[in-house]
C-alpha cells in the first residue's frame, strides 16, 4: 500500500468514525426528549433547553384557531439545528388538578395474591434421609394459587392442603410472571400425618412509609415506588391490604454506605385502619382513604405540577419525621423526563439543616414524602443514595396520578 492509498484509508476511517459519533449524538439528544407531556390549561408550552433544538407547534386536527392547543392537545415537532427531524411529542392539555399533600407516616399491611415462593430447601423424611422435593420444579417468585385443585390464599391453607393429599403427588397451580402453569411435586412424609414440599413461602408483608397525597373524593397514593419482596426482589401481587395509624419512635441516621431508617409503632387493630389498599405498582401503592387519614393530614390542597415545569434549584420535601408535618428545603439537581425513568426521574439533595440533623438526609420510611416546588406538588421521594444519604431519587407526581381517577 503506497502513501496515497494509506492516507485515503485513514481519511475514510476518520469519516466513518465521525459519522458514527454523529449518529450516537443524534440518538442521545433524541432520547432526552420525552414521548409525551401533560400540560395545565393556561400554562406555557413545554420548552426544551438544548440550544441546538428547535420546536414547532402542530395544532390538533379538531381545532383550527390560533388557540388550537388550549383545550384538548397538540403536538410539538423537534428538529436539530432547525433542519434534521428529531421527534414529535404529544401534549395533552388538561384543566388544573388539585390534590391534598401528605407527608405523614403510615403503617402498611399487604396480603399476597396466593402464596409467594421465596425459595426451596431440604426436609428430613421419616426414614431419616434428607430430600429437596421441589428443587428445580418451582421457582423463586412463583405464586401458588391452588393445591390439587383447591384454591389457597395463605400458608395455613397450603399446609392443610398438602397434608390432606397424603402420599399422592401434589399438583400446584402456579402464577409464574403472569403465566398460569401446573407442576407436580412428590411430598415427603416427615411425621405421622405430616407432609412437606420443601418450599419456603410468604403470604403477607408489612412496613412503614409516607403518604404522598389524598384526593378530595377519597383516594390516596403513597411510597412513590412499589412494595417488593425482600427475598425475590419482585413486585408483590396483592389480594388486599390496609393502611394503619403509626407513630415514629426512633430515627437511625443515614451514613455513607448505610441507609438510615425510621422505626415506627404499628398496632394492627381494626379501629386504627386509615385506608384500604387496592393496588401495588412500580410507582407507588394506591387505595381508598378513611376519615381518620384526612384528619391526620389537615392540609390545604395544592395544584399538581408536571415534569416539564420542574426546575433545577430550590424545592421542599414535606415530612413528619420530627413529630409534626413540616416542609424541609432541598435542591433539585437533575430532572430526567423520559418515561422509562419512572421513580428515578428526579435527583435531589437535602440542604435543610434541621432535617440533616434529624435524619442525615433521606432515610428508609421517607419514601412517598411529597416534593413541592413553586407552590405545586411535583413528585415524591423514592430512594436514597446509599453512598450519600443527603441525596435521593424522586418520582414525578403525574406518574402516580395515572393510578387514581380525579
Amino acid at each position: 500500500m503506497n502513501y496515497k492509498q494509506y492516507r485515503r484509508c485513514l481519511i475514510g476511517l476518520l469519516l466513518i468514525s465521525l459519522a458514527g459519533l454523529g449518529v450516537l449524538g443524534y440518538e442521545e439528544i433524541r432520547d432526552r426528549i420525552p414521548d409525551s407531556y401533560t400540560q395545565t390549561e393556561g400554562e406555557p408550552s413545554p420548552v426544551h433547553s438544548d440550544f441546538f433544538i428547535t420546536e414547532e407547534i402542530i395544532p390538533g386536527l379538531t381545532e383550527a384557531s390560533v388557540n388550537a392547543y388550549a383545550s384538548e392537545g397538540y403536538t410539538i415537532a423537534y428538529k436539530l439545528l432547525g433542519i434534521i427531524p428529531l421527534k414529535e411529542a404529544r401534549v395533552e392539555v388538561i384543566k388544573p388538578t388539585y390534590v391534598i399533600p401528605g407527608g405523614v407516616p403510615i403503617g402498611i399491611y399487604m396480603e399476597t395474591e396466593g402464596v409467594l415462593i421465596i425459595g426451596t430447601g431440604e426436609v428430613t423424611g421419616m426414614d431419616g434421609l434428607n430430600y429437596e422435593p421441589a428443587y428445580r420444579i418451582v421457582q423463586r417468585g412463583d405464586y401458588i394459587q391452588a393445591v390439587n385443585g383447591q384454591a389457597i390464599s395463605d400458608k395455613e391453607e397450603l399446609i392443610e392442603a398438602v397434608n390432606a393429599g397424603g402420599n399422592e403427588d401434589v399438583v400446584l397451580d402456579l402464577d409464574r410472571g403472569g403465566e398460569q402453569i401446573q407442576v407436580k411435586v412428590e411430598a415427603v412424609q416427615t411425621a405421622r400425618e405430616e407432609y412437606k414440599l420443601g418450599i419456603w413461602v410468604r403470604d403477607n408483608t408489612q412496613g412503614i412509609g409516607t403518604l404522598t397525597f389524598l384526593t378530595e373524593d377519597g383516594k390516596f397514593g403513597a411510597l412513590g415506588h412499589g412494595v417488593n419482596d425482600v427475598d425475590t426482589g419482585t413486585l408483590l401481587e396483592i389480594s388486599e391490604g390496609a393502611l394503619y395509624d403509626t407513630n415514629i419512635i426512633d430515627i437511625k441516621k443515614g451514613e455513607k454506605g448505610t441507609p438510615g431508617e425510621l422505626s415506627g409503632l404499628i398496632r394492627y387493630r381494626q379501629e386504627l385502619i386509615c385506608g384500604q389498599l387496592t393496588e401495588n405498582t412500580p410507582v407507588g401503592i394506591f387505595g381508598t382513604g378513611e376519615d381518620r387519614i384526612y384528619e391526620k393530614v389537615e392540609a390545604q390542597r395544592l395544584q399538581v405540577g408536571y415534569k416539564q415545569e420542574i426546575e433545577l434549584g430550590e424545592a421542599f420535601v414535606r415530612s413528619a419525621v420530627s413529630g409534626e408535618v413540616k416542609d424541609y428545603q432541598v435542591e433539585i439537581l437533575e430532572v430526567h423526563r423520559k418515561d422509562e425513568d419512572m421513580n428515578k426521574g428526579i435527583i435531589l439533595k437535602v440542604t435543610d439543616p434541621e432535617l440533616l440533623n434529624l435524619t442525615g438526609g433521606i432515610v428508609q420510611g421517607m419514601s412517598g414524602s411529597p416534593i413541592i416546588q413553586n407552590g405545586k406538588l411535583v413528585g415524591a421521594v423514592t430512594h436514597v443514595f446509599v453512598q450519600d444519604s443527603t441525596k435521593g431519587f424522586g418520582v414525578f407526581i403525574e406518574n402516580m396520578l395515572e393510578h387514581v381517577s380525579l
